[in-house]
């Protein structure tokens, strides 16, 4: 009863504009609870009940919404009928084909840099939730890590105050598991240290810190999201934000051998993609989750030994060879998600296995109607190496 009357009072808040204080003494309780979101509302139904929370009145601003995960996320959100999806991308990483295939009326892909703070103030009115994906990556911050921590962490320090003026009712942080560095304990929770290896999981943290303090100085309603490795349709083999699932898979098609940077060894919890996307969508609306930190993984780790040899299996090349070069810069050796949080809070729970995300993935190569070799050519084998990067671009 009385967490029914505290709803009520956050409600009626929100019309004075009372409502930081409230919503985290709400959102306090809620914590308090022992039981899950799944003790509420039947598991089945789950997924609906919470994306499906007036998502059709809503009007959606997602950085970075033509790269990989963020063009998932708006295919997704597409689904459940928001009044717009406006898609701020400068196109670095992004492409504009990722979003082709979308409804023109709902979508509106805004060619822009996050780093235009009045560009992003305009584009901010209005707007309802912001789902924040924008970013450089790995690779890209040991060759830049000045240009690095200025997009991902000095940008989304910028986006939060320009959020908080405009009135948008959320800001969902996307950041990353680089920032735990290697684990020291597994499964890794929320509480994991954190210990990142490079500028870029050093500059996720920060944007991280400054999402935490928006909720906790003002708050603000903010979540932090804390996706492992994700692979699917649309994903990188290319650049300095080539990772090693696509390229592994092309090589393996192409007949070429795998590139393995160590021994091998080195784990990571890889996460489909449409998994990733549908705990970042619910993120964006599950009361339960503001002023949360929450990883978004599969639970599992697989070594790349393993990984790779499980390609060729997938491939029907197990004979494709295996090479090991040096370790790369900054290399984290493993990492593996508790996700327990995740599922208590947002009814979150993986829905593809490895092997199925694998086969999904060559399907779409195969779908494209370029050959591997093609893809290929855009390849940078050792992608953090500026004068090869800067090759790459300039050839």
């Amino acid at each position: 009863m009385r967490l029914h009357w505290l709803e009520s009072q956050v409600t009626k808040a929100r019309l004075f504009r009372l409502e930081p204080l409230l919503l985290k003494m709400y959102v306090h309780l809620r914590s308090l609870l022992a039981f899950p979101l799944s003790f509420y509302v039947d598991e089945k139904d789950m997924n609906h009940q919470i994306t499906a929370n007036n998502m059709q009145n809503k009007r959606i601003l997602i950085t970075g919404g033509a790269g990989f995960i963020g063009s998932e996320l708006v295919r997704q959100l597409v689904a459940k009928r928001p009044k717009e999806i406006v898609v701020v991308d400068n196109l670095v990483n992004g492409q504009p084909e990722n979003l082709t295939d979308l409804p023109t009326d709902q979508v509106h892909l805004i060619v822009a840099d996050i780093r235009d703070t009045q560009q992003m103030a305009d584009l901010m009115l209005g707007v309802d939730i912001v789902f924040h994906l924008a970013c450089l990556g790995v690779r890209h911050s040991i060759h830049a890590p000045h240009e690095n921590h200025e997009v991902n962490a000095t940008a989304t320090l910028n986006l939060l105050s320009t959020a908080k003026a405009a009135g948008v009712n959320r800001f969902v942080y996307v950041s990353s598991s680089e920032v735990y560095g290697t684990a020291r304990s597994v499964p890794m929770t929320e509480e994991h240290p954190t210990f990142p290896m490079t500028v870029y999981g050093a500059s996720k943290l920060a944007g991280e810190c400054y999402t935490r303090a928006f909720y906790e100085t003002y708050g603000y309603p903010t979540v932090v999201v804390r996706p492992f490795n994700s692979y699917g349709p649309r994903c990188h083999h290319e650049g300095d934000s080539g990772e090693v699932i696509p390229k592994f898979m092309l090589r393996c098609m192409a007949g070429k051998p795998m590139v393995i940077f160590g021994d091998g060894t080195q784990t990571r919890d890889f996460t489909y993609v449409t998994d990733t996307a549908r705990g970042i969508l619910m993120a964006g609306v599950a009361e339960e989750a503001v002023g949360q930190t929450i990883n978004l993984g599969s639970g599992s780790e697989i070594t790349i030994n393993d990984l790779a040899r499980e390609i060729a299996l997938i491939v029907e090349r197990s004979n494709t060879s295996i090479t090991h070069d040096a370790p790369r810069p900054g290399d984290v050796l493993r990492l593996y998600a508790e996700t327990t949080k995740a599922n208590n809070l947002l009814g979150f729970k993986p829905q593809t296995t490895l092997r199925e995300g694998l086969l999904k993935l060559k399907d779409w190569y195969l779908s494209l109607g370029e050959s591997p070799e093609t893809l290929l050519q855009n390849e940078i084998l050792r992608n953090w190496d500026l004068g090869r990067v800067k090759q790459s671009v300039g050839s």
